[in-house]
Protein backbone atom coordinates (compact mmCIF):
# COMPACT_ATOMS: atom_id res chain seq x y z
CA UNK A 1 0.00 0.00 0.00
CA UNK A 2 1.14 3.35 -1.10
CA UNK A 3 1.31 6.80 1.16
CA UNK A 4 2.09 9.97 0.24
CA UNK A 5 5.15 10.23 2.81
CA UNK A 6 5.83 13.65 4.77
CA UNK A 7 9.50 13.84 2.72
CA UNK A 8 7.88 13.96 -0.78
CA UNK A 9 9.32 16.21 -3.09
CA UNK A 10 5.27 17.72 -4.03
CA UNK A 11 4.19 20.51 -2.47
CA UNK A 12 2.09 20.12 0.75
CA UNK A 13 0.65 22.09 3.12
CA UNK A 14 1.79 22.25 6.49
CA UNK A 15 -1.00 20.57 8.00
CA UNK A 16 -0.43 17.71 5.80
CA UNK A 17 3.07 17.71 6.30
CA UNK A 18 2.55 17.03 10.03
CA UNK A 19 -0.27 14.69 9.38
CA UNK A 20 1.62 12.34 6.94
CA UNK A 21 4.84 12.81 9.56
CA UNK A 22 2.49 11.62 12.58
CA UNK A 23 0.71 8.85 9.86
CA UNK A 24 4.63 7.58 9.49
CA UNK A 25 5.78 7.64 13.15
CA UNK A 26 2.07 6.18 14.76
CA UNK A 27 2.14 3.24 12.00
CA UNK A 28 5.71 2.34 12.84
CA UNK A 29 6.12 2.58 16.42
CA UNK A 30 2.79 3.72 18.28
CA UNK A 31 0.96 6.84 19.34
CA UNK A 32 2.52 6.35 22.71
CA UNK A 33 5.65 5.93 21.89
CA UNK A 34 5.35 8.83 19.40
CA UNK A 35 5.79 12.07 21.75
CA UNK A 36 4.83 15.70 20.36
CA UNK A 37 8.39 16.60 20.97
CA UNK A 38 9.39 14.07 18.09
CA UNK A 39 6.86 14.73 16.12
CA UNK A 40 7.60 18.66 15.76
CA UNK A 41 11.70 17.87 14.66
CA UNK A 42 10.50 14.77 12.63
CA UNK A 43 7.99 17.62 10.68
CA UNK A 44 10.68 20.40 10.65
CA UNK A 45 7.92 22.64 12.13
CA UNK A 46 7.60 24.71 14.84
CA UNK A 47 5.89 24.27 18.42
CA UNK A 48 3.82 27.63 17.70
CA UNK A 49 2.80 25.80 13.64
CA UNK A 50 2.08 22.60 15.40
CA UNK A 51 -0.35 23.38 17.85
CA UNK A 52 -1.72 26.11 15.36
CA UNK A 53 -2.90 22.67 13.06
CA UNK A 54 -3.15 20.69 16.00
CA UNK A 55 -4.23 21.71 19.34
CA UNK A 56 -3.03 18.53 21.05
CA UNK A 57 -1.53 15.12 20.53
CA UNK A 58 -5.26 13.38 20.52
CA UNK A 59 -6.69 15.82 17.85
CA UNK A 60 -3.71 14.61 15.28
CA UNK A 61 -4.21 10.87 16.58
CA UNK A 62 -7.78 11.02 15.61
CA UNK A 63 -6.80 13.25 12.09
CA UNK A 64 -4.20 10.63 11.74
CA UNK A 65 -6.85 7.52 12.16
CA UNK A 66 -9.43 9.15 10.02
CA UNK A 67 -6.20 9.44 7.13
CA UNK A 68 -5.00 6.05 7.85
CA UNK A 69 -8.83 4.68 7.07
CA UNK A 70 -9.08 6.68 3.95
CA UNK A 71 -6.01 5.33 2.32
CA UNK A 72 -5.98 1.71 3.60
CA UNK A 73 -9.59 1.00 2.61
CA UNK A 74 -9.39 2.72 -0.96
CA UNK A 75 -5.98 0.48 -1.15
CA UNK A 76 -7.85 -2.89 0.09
CA UNK A 77 -11.13 -2.16 -2.53
CA UNK A 78 -9.02 -1.44 -5.38
CA UNK A 79 -6.41 -4.61 -4.76
CA UNK A 80 -9.38 -6.95 -3.67
CA UNK A 81 -11.39 -5.44 -6.79
CA UNK A 82 -8.46 -6.61 -8.89
CA UNK A 83 -7.92 -9.73 -8.03
CA UNK A 84 -11.09 -10.88 -8.23
CA UNK A 85 -11.59 -8.81 -11.47
CA UNK A 86 -8.41 -11.45 -12.48
CA UNK A 87 -10.52 -14.39 -12.35
CA UNK A 88 -9.60 -15.32 -8.29
CA UNK A 89 -12.39 -16.93 -5.95
CA UNK A 90 -13.60 -14.73 -3.14
CA UNK A 91 -11.45 -16.52 -0.84
CA UNK A 92 -8.48 -16.43 -3.15
CA UNK A 93 -8.71 -12.84 -3.75
CA UNK A 94 -8.85 -11.82 0.08
CA UNK A 95 -5.94 -13.68 0.77
CA UNK A 96 -4.09 -12.62 -2.22
CA UNK A 97 -4.84 -8.94 -1.27
CA UNK A 98 -3.94 -9.40 2.15
CA UNK A 99 -0.85 -11.71 1.13
CA UNK A 100 0.55 -7.88 -0.75
CA UNK A 101 0.08 -6.20 2.41
CA UNK A 102 2.21 -8.74 4.65
CA UNK A 103 5.07 -8.61 2.26
CA UNK A 104 5.03 -4.59 2.28
CA UNK A 105 8.41 -3.66 3.74
CA UNK A 106 6.15 -1.22 5.49
CA UNK A 107 4.03 -3.32 7.46
CA UNK A 108 3.31 -3.19 10.58
CA UNK A 109 -0.20 -5.31 11.35
CA UNK A 110 -3.37 -3.14 11.53
CA UNK A 111 -3.34 0.61 12.40
CA UNK A 112 -6.70 -0.04 14.03
CA UNK A 113 -5.82 -2.94 16.21
CA UNK A 114 -3.03 -1.54 17.17
CA UNK A 115 -4.37 1.82 17.93
CA UNK A 116 -7.57 0.46 19.69
CA UNK A 117 -4.95 -1.31 22.34
CA UNK A 118 -2.86 1.53 22.54
CA UNK A 119 -6.09 3.47 23.61
CA UNK A 120 -5.40 4.20 27.34
CA UNK A 121 -6.46 7.98 27.32
CA UNK A 122 -10.36 8.12 29.03
CA UNK A 123 -10.27 11.64 26.96
CA UNK A 124 -10.43 10.13 23.26
CA UNK A 125 -10.39 6.30 24.10
CA UNK A 126 -14.02 5.82 23.36
CA UNK A 127 -13.56 7.71 19.71
CA UNK A 128 -10.51 5.98 19.23
CA UNK A 129 -12.59 3.16 19.74
CA UNK A 130 -15.42 4.34 17.83
CA UNK A 131 -13.63 5.01 14.58
CA UNK A 132 -11.80 1.35 14.47
CA UNK A 133 -15.48 -0.40 14.93
CA UNK A 134 -16.21 2.05 12.01
CA UNK A 135 -13.14 0.99 10.07
CA UNK A 136 -13.67 -2.90 10.36
CA UNK A 137 -17.40 -2.21 9.43
CA UNK A 138 -16.45 -0.85 6.52
CA UNK A 139 -13.82 -3.06 5.40
CA UNK A 140 -17.05 -5.47 5.80
CA UNK A 141 -18.96 -4.15 3.78
CA UNK A 142 -16.25 -3.79 0.97
CA UNK A 143 -15.97 -7.63 1.35
CA UNK A 144 -19.82 -8.62 1.38
CA UNK A 145 -20.46 -6.17 -1.97
CA UNK A 146 -17.11 -7.36 -3.79
CA UNK A 147 -16.99 -10.67 -2.51
CA UNK A 148 -20.78 -11.00 -3.15
CA UNK A 149 -21.34 -12.65 0.53
CA UNK A 150 -24.59 -11.47 2.07
CA UNK A 151 -24.67 -14.13 4.87
CA UNK A 152 -23.95 -11.82 8.39
CA UNK A 153 -22.52 -14.36 10.35
CA UNK A 154 -20.47 -15.69 7.02
CA UNK A 155 -18.98 -11.92 6.95
CA UNK A 156 -18.09 -11.86 10.58
CA UNK A 157 -16.53 -15.02 10.35
CA UNK A 158 -14.36 -13.61 7.68
CA UNK A 159 -13.33 -10.81 9.43
CA UNK A 160 -12.22 -12.68 12.28
CA UNK A 161 -9.92 -15.02 10.33
CA UNK A 162 -9.14 -11.61 8.70
CA UNK A 163 -8.03 -9.75 12.13
CA UNK A 164 -6.42 -12.86 13.31
CA UNK A 165 -4.18 -13.36 9.66
CA UNK A 166 -3.26 -9.99 10.91
CA UNK A 167 -2.45 -10.24 14.22
CA UNK A 168 -0.16 -13.44 13.28
CA UNK A 169 1.40 -11.57 10.39
CA UNK A 170 2.19 -8.88 12.62
CA UNK A 171 4.34 -11.02 15.26
CA UNK A 172 6.65 -12.60 12.46
CA UNK A 173 4.95 -15.50 11.68
CA UNK A 174 5.71 -17.31 8.48
CA UNK A 175 3.11 -15.03 5.71
CA UNK A 176 3.05 -18.10 3.65
CA UNK A 177 1.73 -20.28 6.36
CA UNK A 178 -0.72 -17.33 7.35
CA UNK A 179 -1.88 -16.70 4.00
CA UNK A 180 -2.59 -20.48 3.63
CA UNK A 181 -4.06 -20.82 6.38
CA UNK A 182 -6.22 -18.09 5.96
CA UNK A 183 -7.06 -19.01 2.77
CA UNK A 184 -8.49 -22.70 3.38
CA UNK A 185 -10.44 -20.81 6.33
CA UNK A 186 -11.76 -18.43 3.74
CA UNK A 187 -12.50 -21.22 1.70
CA UNK A 188 -14.17 -23.25 4.71
CA UNK A 189 -16.45 -20.27 5.39
CA UNK A 190 -17.57 -19.47 1.75
CA UNK A 191 -17.53 -22.45 0.07
CA UNK A 192 -15.34 -21.01 -2.76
Amino acid sequence: MKTQSASNEQKVSVRDKILLTAHDLFYSTGFRATGVDTLIKASKVTKVTFYRHFPSKNLLILAYLHYRHEIWISWFEATLRRHLDEGESPSGAIAATLHEWFISPDFHGCAFINASAEAKSEEIENEIKEICRDHKAETKKKIEMLADIADEKTCNDIMMLIDGAIIHAQMGMDTEAVINALKTGLEKLTGQ
